[in-house]
This record gives C-alpha cells, sequence and structure tokens, in this order.
C-alpha cells in the first residue's frame, strides 16, 4: 500500500535514532531508603528512652522509700509507737516490692509466701523470728522495741539490697 501523496516521505524526514534514558543509578536512593535510617532511629531512640523511664522510676521507688523509711524512724524517735511503726514498715516494704518487682511476683502474696519473697534471692539473711515479727506485729497490742529496731533494720536492709540487685540487672 502506498502512502498518501499529502505525507511526506519517511525515508527523507531528518529523523535521530531513539535513545533510551539512562539506567537508575543507586545515588540518591529513594525516599522509602531514606525514610528506613530515620526509622531505625526513631526506633533507637524510644527504647533508649523507655529504658531510660524504667530505671528513673524504679530507682525514685527506691528513694522514695529510703525517704519514707527515715521519716518512720524519726516519727517512732518522738512517738514511740510502736504498733503504727510497724504497719507503716510493712506497708513500705509492700509498696516498694510492687513498685520495683513486676505485680504478679510480690502483688498477691500473703503470710509466709511474702516472708519467703522478701527474704529470697540472697537478698537478706534473716531468721525466721524476724518472718513471724513482720506478719505478727502489726496486729498484736504490744511490741518489743528490739522488735520494732530489728524490723526497721531489715526494712532498710532489703531496700538496699534490692537496690543493689535492681542496678545490676539494668546496666
Amino acid at each position: 500500500m502506498q502512502s498518501p501523496s499529502f505525507l511526506p516521505d519517511p525515508s527523507t524526514l531528518p529523523l535521530r535514532e531513539i535513545h533510551l534514558p539512562e539506567s537508575v543509578g543507586w545515588w540518591p536512593p529513594a525516599p522509602g531508603w531514606w525514610l528506613l535510617p530515620a526509622l531505625l532511629l526513631l526506633g533507637l531512640a524510644a527504647a533508649w528512652y523507655g529504658r531510660h523511664l524504667y530505671r528513673r522510676r524504679k530507682y525514685s521507688a527506691i528513694s522514695m522509700a529510703r525517704k519514707e523509711l527515715a521519716g518512720i524512724r524519726s516519727r517512732y524517735a518522738a512517738d514511740r509507737d510502736a504498733g503504727r511503726c510497724v504497719r507503716s514498715v510493712s506497708g513500705l516494704l509492700r509498696r516498694v516490692s510492687i513498685s520495683v518487682f513486676p505485680r504478679s511476683e510480690s502483688a498477691g502474696l500473703t503470710g509466709d509466701e511474702w516472708v519467703a519473697f522478701l527474704l529470697s534471692g540472697n537478698r537478706q539473711q534473716a531468721s525466721g523470728n524476724l518472718g513471724r515479727s513482720l506478719l505478727e506485729a502489726p496486729y498484736r497490742p504490744q511490741v518489743a522495741h528490739e522488735e520494732v529496731e530489728s524490723l526497721i533494720g531489715f526494712c532498710s536492709d532489703w531496700i538496699e539490697s534490692v537496690a543493689r540487685d535492681s542496678r545490676k540487672v539494668t546496666q
């Protein structure tokens, strides 16, 4: 078939060879590759910040427990109310354990299980009498001065041992 007369002959047209575009280079990377390191850095920063907050909460619970124990000691020295002092020490131990350890580990413990938890993990070497005192003293009408002092000492030692243990774990 012949081309119509009003169209020029294609062989006479000044056409050039078809040039393909250059192949895609590796630089600069596509926007998704820029986003990947940014997300990675953001994830690392979030993980660091989360760990920082966790450690800060743990250590603040311990520092607040130290301050509260000092207040309990000073109140006991001032008014010699052994019952209130022993109840305060018992409550402080419970709050510290719930703040520092997972709730499932310590929140539901009572009686001998609670005492075993406090004496576990080589945190404290104490006699069974101290455990009995911790369980029974808050409910007795009269508590000996030596018993109160030993419970305060136990609480102080336990808080310090928990602080040492938690530093080892988080470092």
